[in-house]
């Protein structure tokens, strides 16, 4: 429970921007295309941070990686906190989220201390955590800026993750990286390199990409629609919708006991239809609340399953770099929420609400084109891999 909490308070610092983007942009004097580049700098923050940072739970200590990351985070946090422009502020929240990849550290070390027949409950535990964080940061934050501006949510997170990474130090026991042998160059080179020796990584690394794109597709551009009309809704009511959402987290336990049950392959494939489904709802959702809720449900239940689904089938592919294929994936996954934040403010210039659930529509159809394509080369997937030589890190005995 303790590493639940960890990776969700992490990650919250990397989304408090969401619900109060037209706040910030009036106060620093910014329009709402940089005010949206706040939450791609913190979803490409952490994209580095995941390629970077993540790898090195197979090669140090992980406790002492964890709780570093977690007092860095909290630094950041405060030069977030007192930012006196947009620059400074942006500094601070790729900064941020370039450590706050401390959650993705957790994770890992979670799959690692379960036993094999209750790892997809364990990981679907910690990463509800993790996304309960993600989600319920919007609610945290609108409520903390009705309270003090929208300074104040900084302020209380980077309290609070810096009395986190004392917990952590104090409750987590010592792992140690699995391979020592590896040079930090020969780490990253062997990370990259579970791409061209996993097949099934690269197809998951996409499903999860485009997924990751289509949720932040809708979070970015929810403010931008709820504050004007027929809306018209404060920061802190906007927030609210993180309650809505947190909903969908659940989803992660349930989709991890269904893959200690052998039945991964249909939450995936699940996941991905109604990821398109959702937006039919949102899209109705332009001038209808009740189909607004909805669609975000769904939507959030469906992202929820895809992930899950997916970490469990990734978790099983190499014990002893489990860290890295986790970055791998974990980078993949959100540099397709920066894509989609990005590509977001874009189109809601552009297009509007029409444009924007468009977007979202097209990127949901995309993980199932890739979902189907990956079942219909299982076969052939799988009698490569008896053939696919061990990935070779820093020295021709050293396993990736």
């Amino acid at each position: 429970m303790l590493m639940s909490a960890a990776t969700g308070l992490a990650v919250a610092g990397n989304y408090f921007a969401q619900p109060l983007l037209d706040l910030i942009g009036r106060e620093l004097g910014v329009g709402s295309s940089l005010a949206a580049l706040i939450v791609t700098a913190a979803q490409g923050g952490y994209a580095l941070g995941l390629i970077l940072l993540v790898p090195l739970g197979d090669l140090m200590e992980r406790r002492r990686l964890a709780v570093s990351l977690y007092a860095a985070t909290a630094v950041f946090l405060l030069v977030s906190a007192a930012a006196p422009n947009g620059t400074v502020l942006l500094a601070g929240t790729a900064l941020t989220a370039l450590t706050s990849v401390g959650a993705q550290v957790v994770v890992p070390f979670a799959a690692t201390l379960a036993d094999p027949a209750e790892r997809g409950r364990v990981v679907g535990t910690v990463m509800t955590g993790l996304l309960l964080g993600l989600l319920l940061a919007r609610t945290a934050s609108g409520a903390l800026s009705e309270l003090g501006g929208w300074r104040t949510v900084y302020w209380v997170n980077a309290v609070l993750m810096a009395l986190m990474a004392v917990l952590l130090r104090t409750f987590l026991p010592r792992l140690g990286g699995a391979d020592r042998r590896l040079s930090y160059p020969g780490l990253l080179r062997s990370t990259v390199a579970m791409f061209r020796y996993e097949p099934l990584l690269r197809w998951r690394a996409g499903i999860g990409a485009l997924s990751m794109a289509s949720f932040s597709v809708l979070w970015t551009a929810m403010t931008f629609l709820l504050v004007r009309s027929p809306y018209g809704w404060s920061e802190s009511s906007i927030g609210l919708f993180g309650l809505v959402g947190a909903a969908g987290a659940l989803t992660a336990m349930v989709a991890g006991r269904l893959a200690d049950r052998g039945h991964v392959q249909i939450v995936t494939g699940a996941g991905t239809v109604l990821l398109l489904a959702a937006w039919l709802a949102i899209a109705a959702g332009a001038h209808s609340l009740f189909s607004l809720l909805t669609g975000v449900i769904v939507l959030d239940l469906a992202h929820q399953a895809i992930l899950n689904s997916t970490q469990n089938v990734l978790y099983a592919l190499r014990p002893e770099a489990r860290n890295r294929i986790n970055s791998a994936f974990m980078t993949s996954f959100f540099l397709g929420g920066a894509m989609g934040s990005a590509l977001t403010s874009l189109v809601w210039a552009h297009s509007g609400w029409t444009g924007v659930c468009v977007l979202g529509a097209s990127l949901s159809t995309g993980t199932i084109v890739l979902w189907l394509l990956e079942r219909l080369t299982a076969n052939g997937s799988a009698a490569h891999q008896d053939d696919v030589p061990t990935p070779v890190a820093s020295t021709a005995n050293s396993r990736s």
